[in-house]
């Protein structure tokens, strides 16, 4: 079925002014006929209306935001997929150096667990260590 099967013949009355200027203007945007450019631009008035009506997005904007959000989401599974190699690596390396209890395991994914959750995930390595010492000898301290 061609395109021209899928449409709807319909007769319009211009002023002579908005004739001119669809004459002058329909090549400027890519349409190949008249006919194009004015279903463009009742797609695009059709889309304001709706923006302003707060219904939807015209399609336009809402195919952009989609392909920018696809292609941030792609980007930061890999960098999630490097992390996680990389925390892998180093956890392997300190496993192989040190033999760890299952019971003080447990117990270092409970505290993780309250810590990161009281900080809203804001811990920093620095506030970690400022704990060590304070739990420590608390003669050491760390420089601010």
């Amino acid at each position: 079925m061609s395109k021209t099967e899928n449409t709807h013949k319909m007769t319009i009355r211009l002023s002579p002014v908005t004739e001119f200027r669809l004459e002058r203007d329909y090549r400027l945007d890519g349409s190949r006929s008249k006919n194009e450019f004015i279903e463009r631009a009742i797609t695009r008035y059709q889309d304001l209306l709706e923006v302003e009506q707060n219904e939807t997005l015209p399609t336009a904007i809402q195919s952009a935001i989609d392909g920018r959000l696809g292609m941030f989401e792609d980007r930061l599974a890999r960098l999630f997929y490097k992390l996680a190699v990389e925390m892998d690596m180093g956890m392997s390396a300190i496993l192989d150096c040190i033999q760890i209890d299952a019971d003080y395991l447990r117990k270092l994914r409970s505290d993780s667990v309250k810590n990161v959750k009281a900080t809203n995930g804001l811990l920093t390595f620095e506030q970690k260590a400022r704990e060590q010492l304070d739990d420590g000898a608390g003669d050491d301290q760390w420089p601010d």
